[in-house]
């Protein structure tokens, strides 16, 4: 059975536009595979992460290569051999796993064993600015029960405590992308412990995470970056208490469900994360976030606008996808 294969670009503008440590950005910027056998048809979303040398011309480059094979039909186990772990992987697995829920009539989450989807509440993003603005930006959020609050390295504690002050009831989770040092990880940690955040994302760059081994961690540490893409969780939990498990770091579904059950067997928490990506992007990543302890799916929160249809959100909380959208 001969599949026909679809790569596009496309682009979304940002609500306000996306700052991290490392990145300002003002538009998402997406490659969508497209797989039909001329009755059914399934979608894959994925996004190049600069991080590791991707770009919207890498990936579809990467799909391009792998076209003769899907078309001949390459199953979902090949292509875990067949592709390196990365945003092109992603995107022509979760089409194949739309693909194969649109043909058999049969939602993704039956076909992974998940059983029936349910609501979550996910994190919300602040990105980061100077303490005043974040404050500003918080209070505005300040009704959502869960924060993810960007950071920047030096300073932090100061944002830290604008973003509590503005946010008193709401659980804080803080993202330093890599970004403290030295010269700020006591100030900022002990900024974390005083506000009560739940979580701390990648403190130090992956290359210097050693440090964290030797430390007594009051609050959670979750590894990002320091989960690098196809590599194994192994020697992780000397140094972090939690990771970040985003389907386009993983190279799909099909990799990130082994790679939860991987870090439950070495009592691992996880998070499930996502680049800035549309709904299509997050839908496949609310199988792994049924079990997940912190939810982080707001990506077409901040977008100016989303595909249509897309997910269904009311505030916070995250309805699974309709088979419309995917799976």
């Amino acid at each position: 059975m001969s599949l026909e294969v679809s790569i596009e670009a496309q682009r979304f503008e940002i609500a306000g536009g996306f700052r991290i440590s490392r990145e300002t950005r003002t538009h998402a910027q997406v490659i969508v595979v497209t797989l039909s056998d001329g009755t059914a048809t399934g979608h894959g979303e994925s996004v190049p992460y600069p991080r590791y040398g991707e770009s919207l011309e890498t990936v579809q480059t990467q799909i391009e290569e792998i076209a003769p094979l899907l078309k001949n039909g390459l199953s979902r186990e090949q292509l875990l051999e067949a592709m390196p772990a990365g945003a092109a992987r992603n995107a022509v697995d979760c089409a194949l796993w739309d693909l194969e829920a649109k043909r058999t009539g049969r939602a993704a989450t039956d076909i992974a064993g998940v059983g029936p989807l349910k609501p979550v509440t996910t994190a919300f993003t602040i990105s980061v600015d100077t303490p005043d603005k974040m404050a500003e930006k918080t209070r505005a959020a300040a009704h959502r029960p869960l924060l993810k609050i960007k950071l920047a390295g030096p300073g932090d504690d100061e944002r830290i405590a604008a973003v509590r002050l503005a946010a008193p009831d709401s659980t804080l989770i803080v993202d330093a992308n890599e970004a403290w040092d030295e010269s700020c990880f006591e100030t900022n940690m002990a900024a974390c412990e005083a506000a009560g955040v739940a979580l701390i994302e990648q403190p130090l760059p992956s290359k210097n995470d050693g440090l964290l081994a030797g430390l007594e961690r009051r609050v959670v540490i979750c590894a990002d970056e320091s989960l690098h893409p196809g590599k194994s969780i192994d020697g992780l939990r000397a140094k972090y208490d939690a990771v970040n498990i985003k389907l386009d770091k993983a190279g799909g579904l099909t990799a990130a469900l082994k790679l939860f059950d991987d870090a439950r067997a070495q009592d691992l928490k996880v998070m499930v994360g996502c680049m800035l990506g549309t709904s299509l992007a997050m839908a496949p990543a609310v199988l792994i976030a049924q079990k997940a302890d912190f939810v982080d799916l707001d990506g077409p929160l901040l977008l100016a606008e989303d595909r249509s249809p897309g997910l269904k959100f009311e505030g916070s909380t995250l309805f699974p996808p309709q088979p419309e959208l995917w799976g």
